[in-house]
């Protein structure tokens, strides 16, 4: 019975993290101090950026505002992270932007209905892939290709800022530099007070976050350029404000299904689910690393953000995903526990319900000026830096995303990527890295022969070692490798000790590969010599025959037992040879 009890018990915290926090005595009244603060420390910076983001995304702000309600609650019930904060963030805006906008105009009722649509799928989704156990594809997803992508979609959202952080209209262009040349050709038309709001407001926010970290920089530069143009009338003088905001908290409403409609939206389902996950379990792992007091757990976290979004649609939510800069502001201001994403979410509302009155003068340039501030820092030009030292390929890869989703648009930005590494992984694996080992003079141990020069190679056998699996993308690179080692000898090994210590996998290829070889080395009259096979190639090798064909006898743990073997043959044999000659000899001289 208490067993029974202890594994419910055990399972609901499995499914609500949050529930641990109070089963025993780690959460005191000091911990939910910190967490207030936090909360509040938190909301206040949300708020301003929820407001930027929503419009980035192409909805009104209140939707912005939406999104830090019920998504919040939700995740702070079933996220394992204790100090990610989701909620709006530039690169989903971009994407959900990116995406919608091609079946629909931004701000218009059927583009809010699309991206409500589009954040229940994504979390419809993400549900599905935790269910599924599928938290591992993120992994096909790598590293240059998420900083190339997420610095051109910086670039991208910068670009975007222009009209509000200039004052004047610029048509909406497929490409880029498009947009960037039109906004140079027409700088003379600029609205230089909301340029001057603009910049004033890009170095205050800077000067502020620099000065401390954790103060509202962005609600406080919003707060002070809101009263000015209210006082100054300065939306009478051409300054864009964001007017009207409804009041209230969100209603429960059914997002409009179409079948056609979800089928023209999986593209940009499919990249938000991706980077957005991606994104949000790149800055939970990064708080585990720093804090050690909880476990990250990925599935979960898919269903976690999964049913966050997937509820959240129900009450106008847009998609969200972890912010970095506010989970980052959440740890540093105390934030122990998700209860500080919930006090965010009481922050949010008691604006909602008092506030909207006051956002009728926020300039937008300001809100511009908040985006701008958010994504300079997400241009990873230290990482090319950094890969193009460490390994060339990699930084093509970044750079080859970075210039495909400025050109070709951010879907097909990260499909290029995607496609790229994927082309470079399989070059790289048809072409593995095969090394003939030699032995460093008094000492067992063998080593690449081109690291260690000088060190003894034998004329009576060679040592190859293989560091791959063995399957159909190599096996031909594998088998011509081998022939050209054997054949480059002055005089024939008579022995070829084969290193499979690295050698973790085979398929059928590999196997009637290593046959061919086998046959190979009989026909040379070369004795091939297994080494440090592992346990599944071995199982392999014995079901298919090939233990049995070579003899179980040429099979060796280490490369010091298969020479101590190959040099008693030679050893014997050269006897063996001498004692024939001796004895050939010997009758020749008594005849």
């Amino acid at each position: 019975m208490i067993n029974q009890k202890f594994s419910k018990v055990k399972t609901l915290h499995k499914i609500l993290p949050i529930f641990q926090l109070f089963t025993g005595k780690e959460y005191t009244r000091s911990v939910f101090k910190k967490d207030v603060v936090a909360g509040i420390t938190v909301g206040v910076i949300l708020i301003p950026q929820a407001i930027a983001y929503a419009l980035l995304m192409g909805v009104p702000p209140i939707y912005g505002l939406y999104a830090c309600l019920v998504p919040l609650v939700l995740y702070a019930f079933f996220g394992t992270s204790r100090q990610l904060s989701i909620g709006p963030v530039a690169v989903t805006a971009i994407l959900v932007m990116s995406g919608v906008s091609q079946l629909a105009e931004p701000f218009t009722d059927k583009f809010i209905a699309l991206v409500l649509f589009a954040s229940l799928l994504i979390g419809v989704l993400q549900i599905l892939m935790s269910i599924l156990q599928m938290g591992f594809l993120v992994n096909l997803i790598s590293q240059p290709v998420i900083s190339g992508f997420i610095s051109a979609a910086a670039i991208i959202i910068i670009v975007s800022q222009l009209k509000e952080s200039l004052g004047f209209d610029i048509p909406a262009f497929t490409y880029t530099h498009q947009t960037v040349w039109y906004a140079l050709s027409h700088f003379l038309e600029t609205n230089w007070i909301t340029l001057g709001i603009c910049l004033f407001s890009i170095v205050a926010i800077v000067f502020l976050k620099k000065w401390k970290r954790s103060f509202p920089g962005a609600l406080t530069v919003l707060v002070l350029t809101t009263i000015t143009t209210y006082l100054l009338k300065l939306n009478e003088k051409g300054i864009a404000v964001i007017e009207e905001v409804p009041k209230g908290l969100p209603s429960f409403m059914i997002p409009e299904t179409n079948y056609d409609t979800m089928v023209a939206l999986i593209p940009s389902v499919l990249t938000v689910t991706f980077i957005g996950y991606v994104g949000s379990i790149g800055i939970a792992k990064s708080m585990e690393m720093k804090n050690r007091d909880h476990v990250i757990r990925p599935n979960q976290e898919l269903f976690a953000l999964g049913i966050a979004k997937v509820i959240g649609a129900f009450f106008q939510a847009v998609p969200s995903s972890g912010s970095y800069s506010r989970t980052a502001i959440n740890d540093e201001a105390g934030g122990k526990t998700t209860i500080s994403s919930i006090i965010t979410a009481i922050m949010v509302i008691l604006s909602l319900l008092f506030l909207t009155s006051f956002f009728y003068y926020i300039p937008k340039a300001t809100l511009a000026a908040i985006i701008l501030v958010s994504v300079f820092g997400l241009i990873n030009y230290s990482e090319a830096k950094y890969l193009f030292k460490l390994r060339r390929r990699d930084f093509v890869v970044m750079i080859i995303t970075f210039l495909g989703t400025l050109v070709f648009g951010v879907e097909n930005g990260i499909f290029i990527g995607v496609i790229l590494s994927f082309v470079f992984l399989q070059y790289y694996s048809a072409r593995p890295h095969i090394a003939e080992l030699v032995n460093i003079p008094g000492t067992s141990y063998y080593r690449n022969i081109n690291r260690f020069p000088d060190a003894v190679q034998s004329t009576e056998y060679l040592i190859i070692r293989f560091d791959n699996q063995l399957y159909f993308g190599n096996a031909s690179y594998f088998k011509d490798t081998i022939q050209e080692y054997v054949s480059n000898r002055e005089q024939l090994p008579k022995f070829l000790i084969l290193d499979n210590t690295n050698m973790h996998d085979i398929d059928s290829t590999g196997l009637h590969v290593l046959e061919d070889i086998h046959q190979y080395l009989e026909d040379q009259r070369v004795q091939l010599l297994m080494v440090g096979t592992i346990g599944p190639v071995r199982d392999f090798l014995k079901r298919s025959g090939f233990t049995d064909k070579l003899g179980a006898e040429h099979y060796y743990l280490t490369i010091s037992d298969a020479v101590d073997y190959a040099e008693n043959k030679i050893e014997r044999k050269t006897i063996h040879e001498a004692a024939v000659q001796f004895n050939t000899k010997r009758r020749s001289f008594l005849e």
